[in-house]
């Protein structure tokens, strides 16, 4: 079962999505919150896998309160997948650099909502890794970054991986592609993230894009 938490200023618009995800009999909403400045309590107290989180809200926004969970939680911090209204938008940008997994449109299809925080939870893909280097591109300056010793650390196969994955590959695929098992991709995935020091696939699109390797 994924445990979901959802923080948006919007009561009707929350027990909509609430609705449509307690349809689900693999996942749950465990925890609600009207704004930011509440979620680091309301994860303490529910610990959820995924926090939906609204980047805009007038305490405290999307942002900031991503960069407080992932600052507070560490390692054990839920994954957060951040709620905007437009495709294009500057505070999802904020977001994902603050440690956000991804960002969904509010008015996206429930079925892809759906599909997208479940693929969020498991990490074994990124979803819509296209948009997010849009994203990157539109409002970040193409200022490539020269790779460091992290980088130099990874082995042939595994830079040849973070490609793949960077572009948005499951791990299926990946495996397909190297002639690798799922496992072994899944292992080499675990290890590009450590010594790249990301949390997670959408960091990985990032990396990847600000030092021009896709």
């Amino acid at each position: 079962m994924i445990r979901v938490a959802l923080v948006d200023d919007q009561a009707m618009f929350r027990a909509g999505i609430a609705m449509v995800i307690d349809s689900q009999p693999d996942l749950t909403v465990v925890a609600q919150a009207g704004d930011g400045a509440d979620a680091e309590a309301m994860v303490r107290e529910h610990r959820p896998d995924v926090v939906l989180m609204d980047v805009r809200m007038p305490r405290v926004d999307g942002v900031a309160a991503t960069r407080r969970l992932v600052d507070t939680f560490g390692d054990e911090c839920p994954k957060v997948l951040v709620l905007t209204t437009f495709d294009l938008d500057e505070s999802a940008a904020g977001a994902i650099e603050a440690g956000a997994s991804g960002f969904v449109l509010k008015d996206t299809r429930p079925e892809l909502l759906l599909e997208t925080i479940r693929a969020v939870a498991d990490g074994s893909q990124v979803m819509a890794a296209g948009a997010t280097r849009r994203l990157f591109e539109t409002f970040r300056s193409r200022s490539v970054r020269s790779t460091g010793p992290e980088y130099a650390a990874l082995t042939p196969r595994e830079r040849e991986i973070l490609v793949r994955a960077a572009q948005g590959m499951s791990n299926g695929e990946i495996a397909a592609a190297e002639f690798l098992s799922e496992a072994t991709v899944k292992t080499h995935v675990s290890r590009i993230l450590t010594k790249l020091q990301l949390r997670d696939r959408v960091q990985l699109v990032v990396y990847a894009y600000e030092h021009d390797l896709v």
